[in-house]
């Protein structure tokens, strides 16, 4: 996706589409806002594309994010401190609260560097 903020709200619904027609309904409200943090972030704290995967296995989905900044995320406010930020410095704090596993690595393909920023649900049976 191009480094735009609609690409959030796209990811979104591409996300929600996905996985209702899987049958995996129960995970969307948490997955797209999952989703919706790491690709802002993507956007917002770089220039180049990114991209959003989404993986299904064993019963854990997961939402992966890379972006052409090779730098590490910053890290996650305290989530005391979450109310308090108002537009910035919240959605890796969300995603650590959210998401049952969280990470990021680095990553070299063709010569281009990045990172791959991710996160991990799983379904309760």
């Amino acid at each position: 996706m191009p480094n735009d903020l609609r690409a959030v709200t796209v990811s979104r619904r591409t996300l929600r589409l996905i996985l209702t027609v899987h049958g995996l309904i129960r995970l969307v409200d948490v997955a797209e806002l999952l989703a919706a943090e790491l690709v802002s972030n993507a956007v917002r704290h770089t220039k180049g594309p990114v991209a959003l995967r989404v993986h299904w296995a064993a019963g854990v989905l997961r939402i992966g994010v890379w972006d052409t900044d090779p730098e590490p995320p910053g890290p996650p406010h305290p989530l005391e401190r979450v109310g308090d930020l108002l537009e910035e410095g919240r959605g890796l704090a969300l995603v650590r609260a959210c998401a049952d596993e969280w990470g990021w690595q680095p990553l070299i393909r063709n010569g281009d560097t990045g990172k791959y920023v991710w996160c991990a649900l799983t379904a309760a049976a």
